[in-house]
């Protein structure tokens, strides 16, 4: 399967710009698949996968990157695919690269979309979110500012038409951050994840995020049965390997974490003693695994 909108960071001369290709996922349908490592000045903060949806009455944004700089590169990319305007763009989540960007399509007329559950997320996390762009990408931040939705949905499902094309948004109480939503696309078998699935690269857990709430979240998936999934992190995938890189690692956390609050263990010796082979092959799995259950275990404890 094509990788779409791949941002490739031109290490050799970080002065200039990201560059930005466009590829097709499914019939009037495109994703951004993001650089896997970490926010850095060379790739922009371009670390997390984006979709369009191209309809007759225009174009759909789902998540519009972190910076103004970097949305600019993204809007010009779509009218190379499109001469449709994106006038809506869907915030997934409350992490930065969800909704930061929000400002540039909001000037240019475009209503932004998101949950109710994201909006104090949004606004209690803005500014230190901006802090640590800052450090990272110095000048390259300059024009960001918070832009929150002007629509936000309520409750777990909303079934959206835009330009003949029907848009499910599902919600089941977060999991990476309190706000997460998924975008389906029925009619084409697509569902963008947000934050929700992460393949190829360890998955990220924060003090917001809420491991219980996520597998909820992703038991979705698993009625909805997708013919593509757009990750949030990672190349586009499908089912099995959803489950493999995000769902089953969730599992592994809960379970073995779930039994050491329940004994009394230490926390030090549970995550030391936690399993976490069968999840060497993600990127960041060595740095990332002991913090993973190290949250874990105290969101068990608080549960």
């Amino acid at each position: 399967m094509a990788l779409a909108w791949t941002a490739a960071a031109l290490v050799s001369n970080p002065a200039r710009a990201m560059e930005v290709s466009v590829q097709p996922i499914a019939p009037s349908v495109y994703a951004q698949i993001g650089d896997t490592d970490g926010r850095t000045y060379e790739n922009e903060e371009l670390n997390a996968n984006i979709g369009l949806v191209v309809t007759k009455d225009g174009a759909l944004l789902i998540d519009p990157g972190a910076t103004f700089q970097s949305v600019r590169q993204i809007a010009e990319a779509a009218k190379k695919v499109t001469p449709q305007p994106i006038k809506w763009v869907i915030n997934t989540g409350g992490q930065d690269h969800r909704w930061l960007g929000n400002g540039y399509f909001n000037a240019h007329g475009a209503e932004i979309i998101a949950h109710a559950d994201a909006e104090a997320d949004m606004k209690t996390r803005a500014q230190e979110h901006l802090g640590g762009l800052k450090t990272v990408l110095k000048e390259k931040l300059d024009g960001t500012e918070p832009v929150y939705a002007t629509r936000w949905l309520q409750g777990p499902d909303n079934v959206l038409e835009f330009g003949g094309v029907t848009i499910e948004v599902k919600h089941r109480h977060g999991g990476h951050t309190p706000g997460d939503s998924m975008v389906g696309l029925p009619r084409s078998g697509v569902i963008f994840t947000g934050g929700v699935v992460y393949v190829d690269r360890i998955l990220g857990l924060h003090p917001v995020s809420r491991t219980k709430a996520w597998r909820e979240t992703l038991a979705v998936i698993d009625q909805i049965q997708p013919r593509v999934i757009v990750p949030g992190h990672g190349t586009v995938t499908d089912l099995a390997t959803a489950r493999k890189d995000t769902r089953d690692l969730l599992l592994a956390l809960r379970q073995q974490m779930g039994k050491a609050v329940e004994h009394g263990t230490d926390l030090s010796a549970a995550v030391k003693g936690f399993d976490g082979a069968p999840f060497k092959h993600l990127q960041h799995a060595d740095v990332w695994l002991p913090q993973l259950a190290s949250l874990t275990y105290l969101e068990m404890e608080r549960e």
